[in-house]
C-alpha cells in the first residue's frame, strides 16, 4: 500500500489526457474548493456509486486525560462523514474477502503466533 498525493493524481490525468498539467491542477483544485466550500455551508454532497460526503455534528461529551484521568470537557464540534458508493464499495469490498496484498501482510504476523 502506498499514497498517492494530488500531485501524482494531476501528473497521470494530465498524461492520460493529454491536457496541460496546469489546466488539470487548476480544475482539481476547484473541485476541492467546491467541496469544501459545500460541507461548509452544511450541505450533502452525491456522488452516484462514488459515495456521499456530509457534515454531521458530534455531540458535547466529557472524556478524560490519559494521563491524569482527570475529566475533560470536549465540545460539541463538526465533523465529515463518507458513505462509500456502490461502485467504490465492489471494488474496495468485492465478496467481502480481503485483497491478495492484504493477505500477504496478514499472513507472516498469523505465523509468528
Amino acid at each position: 500500500m502506498s499514497t498517492v498525493t494530488k500531485k501524482e493524481l494531476i501528473d497521470r490525468i494530465a498524461d492520460e489526457t493529454g491536457t496541460k498539467r496546469v489546466l488539470v491542477k487548476r480544475i482539481i483544485q476547484n473541485f476541492l474548493d467546491e467541496i469544501v466550500n459545500e460541507l461548509g455551508d452544511g450541505n450533502r454532497l452525491e456522488f452516484r456509486d462514488f459515495g456521499v460526503f456530509e457534515c454531521k455534528v458530534r455531540a458535547a461529551r466529557t472524556a478524560q486525560n490519559p494521563k491524569t484521568l482527570d475529566p475533560v470537557n470536549v465540545p460539541a464540534k463538526r465533523t465529515v462523514k463518507f458513505k462509500i458508493g456502490r461502485l467504490m464499495k465492489q471494488r474496495l469490498v468485492g465478496d467481502g474477502s480481503p485483497p491478495p496484498d492484504v493477505l500477504d501482510a496478514v499472513a507472516p504476523r498469523a505465523q509468528q503466533k
